[in-house]
């Protein structure tokens, strides 16, 4: 899948992609133009799906997170859609995921305080009709990474030799 110089180009990307290229080129051992050119090859082929700043929530006032599993007694493709359109109108939302298991599906919501997520639970259920709502407000963040571990895209190659 990727050979082990664009494994570190990307490691060097997710740690920080405004990083001029020429520098990420010399960490690599690249001139300049190649490593350029895996740069674009790697967004061509969807590798990179886009670059982001990554902001701190307190200093942005959304420092609350809280986990939202959601069941439900709706299994039709028309409720299905109509969720999926509702919950892409809640900003609060950062992450949604269909689960399996008991829950339905998990939201990772981001508020300023209780308060907040008080009104935004209230313009949800209001939104779409759910058969069960859990919230846990998380206490303390241990661990927060957007890298992806990349030796499991080297793993694809050394299995099919």
């Amino acid at each position: 899948m990727l050979d082990k110089m664009d494994r570190r180009i990307l490691d060097i990307l997710q740690k920080d992609c405004t990083m001029p290229v020429a520098e990420i080129g010399r960490m690599v051992g690249l001139s300049t133009t190649p490593c350029w050119r895996r740069i674009q090859k790697l967004e061509e082929a969807g590798v990179i799906s886009r670059r982001v700043a990554l902001l701190d929530p307190k200093k942005v006032n959304a420092g609350v997170t809280v986990f939202v599993a959601i069941s439900t007694s709706h299994h039709t493709q028309d409720w299905l859609d109509k969720f999926h359109a509702a919950i892409q109108e809640f900003p609060e939302v950062v992450e949604f995921y269909r689960m399996s298991g008991q829950v339905d599906y998990l939201l990772r919501v981001v508020v300023p305080d209780i308060e907040s997520y008080d009104a935004f639970y209230k313009r949800l259920i209001a939104r779409i009709e759910l058969s069960d709502v859990s919230s846990s407000f998380a206490m303390e963040q241990i661990k927060f990474t957007t890298e992806l571990p990349l030796d499991y895209a080297a793993a694809e190659k050394a299995s099919a030799a």
